[in-house]
């Protein structure tokens, strides 16, 4: 028997070419159960490669039981094939998905976000970091430095709640910044807010518990709510924030975002975050403080956080450092309740062990030294201005045609349009003239009393949010 076995010039071993088509060519059939296979001899001289290569291919396939040897007669392709055949069609398709799995494919389809999008050249996301002004190269030097003076034990799996020294310089700087009352043992350091958002919800809730959210909403939070098999309750969103007089009779938990509402960009008062927190003491249920972008406010004093109001530990605080440095750093962290960190702490450990340990090192050594707070000042100056740059551009560009909300703190705001214009209208319109705005109606359950556009400018100049704007009012 002559085998034909086409090699390519890529970067495989030529052993691995080989050993991979006869492996092919044995699982499909071509070289039936029980056929006998050139010698490694014959095989070499006929493909005019080493007899060394053959012989680990030949070694490869019978420690994996594909060929087998008989002293003195040669190789077979093992006759135990014969039980099996490699399906190709597509029965995989019957395979049955738990409800979780249904509803993880079921949010893959509606979340909206983006990352989706076309880019364009005027292109107003939001959610992201600035990227153009971060350190990088300190960034790197902390991180090399961190590499080579880690010693081995700290190559190990680490605690699942994070390094001491990123607990730590954590809640440094979150006293400072936004009034948190924790201690760093209170602090489980998470691969971003979205797996912290997952623990709680593991931890805490059972199918056909009642969740309030706040509608609108993120998306992220929901989805994973309905994944759970939670009975979501969206309470309306007005000009302060969640209404706290709509609150349903009992709820499980609440998740909010009281610092600058997400999409809104509305901020919850002090009146209303203090009646939050006595109908959680009174209902027995839990507040999820999402503190996304707390780190940006740009009219008054920074609003501190609800969780430093809370004296009866019902409040878990979420934050991350994707906004501020860069999202692929995956670095969030979440400060729970005492009585909650066992639970917790366990449910990370479930999840992923740890989150990655130079990384952690590097990122402590960034807030200990001070960096990430003159980089933060820097970041809080230059997003004003291109804040500024929006507002006076919208004023121009579109005057009485929109009402702004959110404009007072994050890196985002929104345009609510007026009653007879329609959202999709309007981004298809201003995507052909090279602008990328984004609807708000995804982060809505149900219909949004009217369109309205999301608008981020972290990564935009101040030049480019004039124009981008001056288009968008022709989109109109």
């Amino acid at each position: 028997m002559r085998s034909s076995i086409p090699l390519e010039k890529d970067d495989k071993p030529l052993y691995r070419q080989v050993y991979l088509r006869f492996r092919e060519a044995i699982l499909s059939g071509a070289f039936a159960p029980g056929k006998k296979l050139p010698s490694t001899r014959d095989l070499a001289a006929q493909m005019g490669i080493s007899r060394t290569v053959t012989v680990l291919v030949y070694e490869q396939l019978a420690s994996e039981g594909f060929v087998a040897g008989k002293a003195g007669s040669g190789t077979y392709v093992s006759a135990d094939l014969n039980r099996f055949k490699q399906p190709r069609s597509e029965e995989s398709r019957n395979l049955r998905l738990s409800r979780y799995g249904s509803s993880a494919v079921g949010a893959r389809a509606r979340l909206d976000v983006p990352l989706k999008r076309q880019a364009l050249r005027y292109d107003f996301a939001y959610g992201r970091s600035d990227l153009e002004d971060f350190p990088f190269e300190m960034w790197r030097r902390t991180f090399l430095r961190c590499a080579r003076m880690a010693p081995v034990s700290e190559l190990d799996y680490g605690p699942a709640c994070g390094s001491a020294a990123l607990r730590e310089a954590i809640c440094t700087h979150l006293r400072h910044s936004r009034a948190v009352v924790c201690d760093p043992e209170q602090i489980i350091v998470v691969n971003g807010s979205q797996q912290a958002l997952d623990l709680i919800t593991r931890v805490l809730l059972e199918h056909g518990d009642k969740v309030v959210i706040e509608e609108p909403s993120y998306q992220g939070t929901r989805e994973i709510l309905l994944a759970a098999g939670a009975k979501v309750l969206g309470v309306p969103v007005d000009h302060d924030g969640l209404n706290i007089a709509r609150l349903p009779q009992s709820a499980r938990l609440v998740f909010v975002t009281p610092s600058h509402q997400f999409p809104t960009g509305v901020v919850l008062p002090l009146s209303r975050r203090l009646a939050l927190l006595e109908w959680a003491k009174r209902k027995d249920a839990v507040v999820v403080e999402d503190d996304y972008d707390g780190e940006f406010r740009y009219e008054g004093q920074p609003v501190d956080s609800l969780q430093g109001l809370d004296n009866a530990g019902r409040v878990i605080y979420v934050g991350t450092f994707s906004r501020t440095i860069f999202s692929s750093l995956r670095i969030g962290y979440l400060i729970s309740p005492r009585r909650l960190l066992p639970a917790l702490t366990a449910a990370k450990w479930l999840s992923d062990r740890q989150t990655a340990t130079l990384e952690q090192n590097a990122l402590a050594e960034f807030i200990s030294e001070g960096t990430y707070g003159r980089y933060l000042r820097r970041v809080r100056r230059k997003n004003a201005s291109r804040r500024q740059a929006l507002l006076n551009a919208v004023r121009i560009y579109l005057g009485n045609r929109v009402e702004i909300t959110g404009e007072s703190g994050g890196a985002h705001l929104v345009l609510w349009l007026k009653a007879r214009t329609v959202e999709d209208n309007v981004i298809e319109a201003a995507a052909s003239r090279g602008v990328g705005v984004y609807g708000i109606r995804p982060y809505f359950t149900g219909t949004p009393p009217r369109g309205g556009l999301l608008l981020g400018y972290s990564r935009m100049r101040e030049k480019d949010v004039a124009e981008g704007i001056r288009r968008l009012g022709s989109a109109f």
